[in-house]
């Protein structure tokens, strides 16, 4: 059983940063691929961008490249998005998620998700 918990949400203005960590817990959590998801009101959640256990291997969706960024630390098994120049439409729920394989995270096919947490960018 993986348990994974985001922090780093919150109010933001057009342009700003933010940094949402995940941290995973359990015997097996450094073994999974992890990425982040967001949903918008009404939407289903979509990927966001991924990076596989061992980091050999990244993956953002087109709306978020060149601007948000993806890491992992191992010994901490935490995972983070780092989220500069945020613009409005950024603003969504994000979710921290593990999968075995990096084809079924990148489709949303996780085997954990987090709790969530929320981005707020104001114009």
């Amino acid at each position: 059983q993986v348990q994974l918990v985001e922090s780093g949400g919150g109010l933001v203005k057009t342009g700003e940063s933010l940094r949402l960590s995940c941290t995973g817990s359990g015997r097996t959590s450094s073994l999974y691929d992890m990425g982040w998801f967001r949903q918008f009101p009404g939407k289903e959640r979509e990927f966001v961008a991924g990076i596989t256990a061992s980091g050999d291997r990244i993956d953002y969706t087109d709306s978020v490249k060149g601007r948000f960024t993806i890491s992992r630390d191992k010994p901490k098994n935490t995972v983070y998005l780092q989220m500069n120049n945020l613009k409005p439409e950024d603003t969504a729920a994000y979710f921290c998620a593990a999968a075995m394989l990096f084809e079924s995270l990148q489709r949303g096919r996780t085997t954990y998700w987090g709790q969530g947490t929320q981005v707020t960018v104001s114009s």
